[in-house]
């Protein structure tokens, strides 16, 4: 009876209460985690471009970034489907379910990180190469790819300990791990760059290995716990009934995530034809875009498993409501955070570079893009909405078509004809308007719900 009552507790922290109290609770772990998880990168690009030079910072985290994206964050958005599995049954309280979702998922992990770790370092330097590095880059970013590519598997496992954790409306442990991670990682980064003199290399071990640290916490979290999301290391196979559910759902999103790195590449490759010096203030003005970027992917993890459990809880109307607020509050957190960077940018520049043709090109792409930022927020927050129903598909069609369809069309048709760096740039509002108003007709017409439905077994009405 006790473990009833318990169980009862844990759900209704996402199911009950005020909605908007809920989320706060929820959403501040997330975005403390992903700020350290931010601190820890910023820390590679802020030590290496200091001490190794503006050819390093723009290695550790601009060139090598996005293909790190490419591949790191397919898998990501591929696990999205067993975050989102795991959050519908633990509100549906089918616990056997939950137990088989978190051994495939853990499966997945382990499979996922061969599969990376070997297309990373066979693949990874004719990239960097197709995409126009500069030569003064091309050692750094070979180099530091490599090693971090090497211990790869240590990420996919943290990402999915942590998805499963947040499933079940646990936020606050991986923000413990990734605490515990950035620390590690500021301490190795000072020891190895500074202290041993290894350069790029010191920056990748140091993340290589901070990475392990937050890996082995959660798997062991998740191996001590007494409830239906215990990892038990002799049950990890692959479910083949649940996987086909991760995949329908993860798949399109983690070739979302592609696609969106891919039009990265483009527009990387783009940015490397206008110098090292535009280079290196793209990276750094990538550190500062984090702030945002983290913030509001705190809130569209927030909403997925707000709507993933009420929907398994069939709390349809308290789901649309928590949409709503979740979109209002990063409104709220976007005005703010631009009039902060707007203000001080210059200032936190500095952090990353002395170098002033660096400062004012970073301050030049800063006063570019920060205006918008609020023309992606229905993008990141309806989507994550409906993709909690398990509805993927069309979120994946529409970012295709909206997003990077247009970035490609815009980077290869339109911006070659004024060789400016501005019009290469301006593809991301542009784009990030067009697909918002594509997720807000969606969303609003309201199909995909009943669908969904349909699909976990529920009756329309």
């Amino acid at each position: 009876m006790a473990r009833t009552q318990h169980r009862s507790a844990e759900a209704n922290s996402i199911t009950e209460g005020v909605i908007w109290k809920q989320l706060l609770i929820f959403f501040f772990p997330i975005l403390l985690g992903t700020f350290f998880q931010q601190l820890y990168n910023t820390a590679d690009a802020m030590i290496v471009g200091k001490y190794v030079g503006k050819e390093a910072l723009a290695a550790v985290g601009g060139t090598t970034g996005v293909l790190i994206n490419l591949l790191v964050g397919f898998f990501v958005g591929l696990s999205s489907g067993a975050t989102v599995l795991i959050s519908q049954h633990f509100g549906a309280r089918r616990d056997q379910a939950v137990s088989d979702t978190v051994h495939t998922a853990a499966a997945m992990a382990l499979l996922g990180g061969l599969i990376i770790t070997v297309l990373g370092l066979i693949f990874s330097p004719a990239l960097l190469r197709l995409m126009g590095t500069p030569a003064d880059v091309m050692d750094y970013s070979v180099t530091y790819i490599r090693i971090y590519f090497g211990g790869v598997i240590f990420s996919l496992i943290y990402n999915i300990g942590t998805g499963i954790l947040r499933a079940i409306g646990d936020s606050r442990r991986p923000l413990y791990f990734l605490v515990a991670s950035c620390m590690t990682n500021i301490v190795l980064d000072v020891v190895l760059v500074l202290g041993f003199d290894m350069g790029v290399a010191g920056a990748a071990l140091a993340t290589v290995f901070s990475q392990m640290v937050s890996a082995v916490l959660v798997v062991l979290t998740l191996t001590r716990s007494q409830r239906s999301y215990q990892l038990q290391l002799r049950k990890i196979r692959l479910h083949m009934n649940l996987l086909s559910g991760i995949l329908r759902i993860g798949l399109p999103a983690g070739l979302q995530s592609v696609l969106y790195s891919l039009s990265n590449v483009i527009i990387q490759a783009s940015v490397n034809g206008f110098g090292t010096d535009t280079v290196a203030a793209w990276t750094a003005y990538g550190k500062l875009d984090g702030l945002f970027w983290m913030t509001v992917s705190a809130f569209g993890v927030a909403i997925t498993t707000f709507v993933g459990q009420n929907f398994g809880a069939r709390r349809f109307d308290r789901m649309k409501r928590s949409v709503w607020v979740c979109l209002g509050m990063a409104v709220i957190a976007t005005v703010i955070l631009s009039g902060v960077l707007l203000t001080c940018g210059e200032f936190l520049y500095r952090a990353f570079a002395d170098d002033e043709n660096v400062i004012r090109l970073g301050m030049d792409i800063l006063r570019l893009l920060v205006p918008f930022y609020g023309t992606y927020l229905c993008i990141e927050i309806l989507s994550g909405a409906v993709r909690g129903t398990g509805d993927s598909l069309v979120p994946t069609l529409m970012t295709l078509f909206g997003v990077c369809l247009m970035r490609v069309v815009w980077l290869w048709g339109v911006a070659p004809r004024f060789g400016a760096l501005d019009m290469v740039l301006i593809c991301y509002p542009i784009t990030w308007t067009l697909t918002s108003a594509l997720f807000l007709i969606y969303y609003l017409r309201g199909r995909w719900l009943k669908r969904s439905m349909r699909k976990f077994g529920m009756d329309d009405a």
